[in-house]
């Protein structure tokens, strides 16, 4: 005779009840728990008997109830709550793109006979569930069967996702819900042949605004304060899209808010959050980034709320500079840059600090650091710190060879993208590597430019540097890495900046380079400013720089234009 046993499951962590518990007696907990152990065909919505037993449990407890199942047909979350408030964390929640749903779906019991609230639909938007199976109930039908209650169904709602058109206009809706439906009706449904026929729609419409395959896709948030103008906030949100299109991205979106002051917790407010946490689920972004700089807990706040990765503009920066290194000593400043950068926040990382993926703020020398204890990451710091002052040492050696020739040095700088490169190639027939790119190099360049003076025939010999370009408000990281690099610029005998006169904003480019200049610890040389790029601009725009530089030089380096009266003025500067 053979004897089978049966063991009743042991409650464990993986039974947990949440939401609001309170005035919940045992056996109501214990019955709560037990829908863990149930199982349900992986082709239905649900069936009759598990809809009548949460409702029968919702009943007795008088509260909504939320189950969360998978596609196999497996309970892996009970609340008591609505969808809102019994929600999967971001964080938890798998993450397939645009054209798949999350492969979950939701069973929520009403107390009242009505359609899902808005709430219940946001959540599902938030967590892209396969679809939202409202219970509604009614006071009325109840009856005790066996010393138990047994719920009553009035009606049943089915909501699910819709997928969005590209571009998103502005009365747009995420979801659709259904007439009021018959509890038998819903049960009869194929859920399967639903979700696949949902989900093909989101794929048609995800091939039709796919980028390629190695780039992120960015929602980019902006904050403006009192303390920015329309103009300036605008012309900083532009900057940033060419950041993130330099560091391989593609902006998707771009959510904009008016605040006096930041948030400290979340920078944006609470509403913009859960807006920004739905444009992720529906547009499939897979990075949000911010147009200032961001704390370790602002990082690990918002990281948690949108579920995927959080980086702030001087983290874009570092990704193009680790991009861009070519040199060992480039490499070098580059990573003591990024540790620099990353050692307040790493408490703010969470579960994000095991980013080894790929990504905008992810490469680099120092992406192999970031799960690496404090202590570690700051001996790090302290070997590159005095490897960055040997390379000071050594080219501060070779400008003093420079110098004891008695040739003068003249330091080529100014805004990122200006055309200093391209500048130095014109004139002195180099091949410097040139892209219309913000940050396309860089290790600073010196070459060797003779000019001739056409009245006497005399040579003059002068040694020209490219510089890393600058940009607003420079990372302070950057600045103090690219030190030995940085002081090109003030050891050289003379400066000349170059101005991007296409650009809308080059006043405030202008501005910007000469407020980093102000800031080096040693007085720089005599400057002479060159407006590059005058074939690209207007007649107007050409005479009001004239008007308030006259002092200026105006080339285009890319034509060739104005470059003998720009080397007849640099032999003036040096004299």
């Amino acid at each position: 005779m053979s004897i089978t046993l049966y063991f009743k499951p042991r409650v464990t962590s993986i039974d947990t009840v949440f939401g609001n518990l309170q005035g919940l007696k045992t056996n109501q907990t214990k019955q709560l728990q037990r829908l863990y152990h149930q199982r349900l065909q992986g082709d239905r919505f649900t069936t009759t008997e598990f809809a009548q037993r949460l409702a029968a449990i919702s009943t007795e407890i008088n509260q909504p109830i939320s189950v969360y199942i998978n596609r196999r047909g497996q309970v892996i979350r009970v609340g008591v709550g609505t969808p809102r408030q019994t929600q999967i964390p971001p964080l938890e929640l798998p993450r397939y793109g645009a054209e798949r749903l999350s492969g979950i779906r939701c069973l929520t019991t009403s107390l009242k006979a009505e359609p899902p609230r808005e709430s219940s639909l946001t959540a599902m938007v938030l967590q892209r569930l396969d679809a939202l199976v409202v219970l509604a109930l009614t006071g009325e039908g109840f009856e005790r069967r066996g010393g138990g209650a047994t719920g009553y169904i009035k009606e049943v709602y089915l909501a699910n996702l819709l997928p969005q058109p590209d571009p998103v206009p502005e009365t747009v809706s995420y979801w659709q819900v259904s007439p009021a439906l018959s509890l038998e009706n819903l049960s009869d449904q194929d859920f399967l042949e639903f979700v696949e026929n949902l989900e093909a729609e989101f794929s048609r419409e995800f091939v039709a605004r796919q980028v390629e395959a190695d780039q992120d896709r960015v929602l980019l948030v902006g904050l403006q304060t009192d303390s920015h103008s329309d103009q300036v906030f605008e012309e900083g949100l532009a900057e940033l899209v060419r950041l993130i299109d330099t560091a391989g991205g593609k902006v998707l979106e771009t959510i904009r808010q008016k605040r006096s002051q930041p948030h400290p917790q979340t920078v944006i407010g609470s509403g913009k959050v859960e807006e920004i946490s739905l444009k992720v689920q529906t547009t499939g972004a897979n990075l949000v980034a911010f147009d200032r700089d961001l704390s370790a807990s602002q990082i690990r706040n918002l990281e948690t709320q949108l579920g995927v990765r959080v980086v702030d503009r001087t983290e874009v920066i570092l990704d193009i500079f680790a991009q861009r290194a070519q040199s060992q000593a480039g490499k070098l400043q580059v990573e003591l840059a990024q540790l620099e950068y990353m050692m307040p926040r790493l408490t703010g990382r969470g579960k994000a600090m095991s980013r080894l993926g790929g990504g905008i703020g992810t490469r680099g020398p120092g992406e192999t650091k970031l799960e690496t204890e404090r202590r570690t990451i700051q001996r790090r710091i302290s070997k590159l710190q005095q490897d960055v002052n040997q390379l000071q040492s050594h080219r501060s050696r070779l400008r003093k060879n420079r110098q004891k020739q008695e040739i003068p040095s003249i330091a080529i700088v100014g805004y990122t993208n200006a055309g200093k490169s391209t500048l130095i190639n014109a004139l002195t027939q180099s091949d410097v590597y040139t892209a219309d790119q913000l940050f396309a190099t860089l290790d600073p360049t010196t070459r060797k430019l003779t000019i001739v003076d056409p009245a006497n025939q005399r040579s003059h010999l002068f040694l020209l540097t490219d510089t890393v370009g600058f940009i607003h408000e420079l990372p302070p990281s950057l600045v103090d890495a690219f030190r030995a690099t940085l002081e090109e610029v003030t050891e050289a005998d003379a400066l000349l900046q170059i101005v991007d006169l296409s650009h809308p904003a080059w006043q405030r480019q202008l501005q910007s380079v000469e407020t980093i200049l102000e800031e080096m610890p040693i007085t720089t040389g005599p400057m002479l400013i060159a407006f590059n790029k005058i074939d690209q601009v207007s007649s107007e725009a050409l005479e009001t720089a004239k008007k308030e530089y006259p002092q200026a030089v105006f080339i285009s380096a890319s034509q060739r234009l104005g470059l003998e009266t720009l080397k007849r003025r640099l032999t003036v500067l040096v004299e």
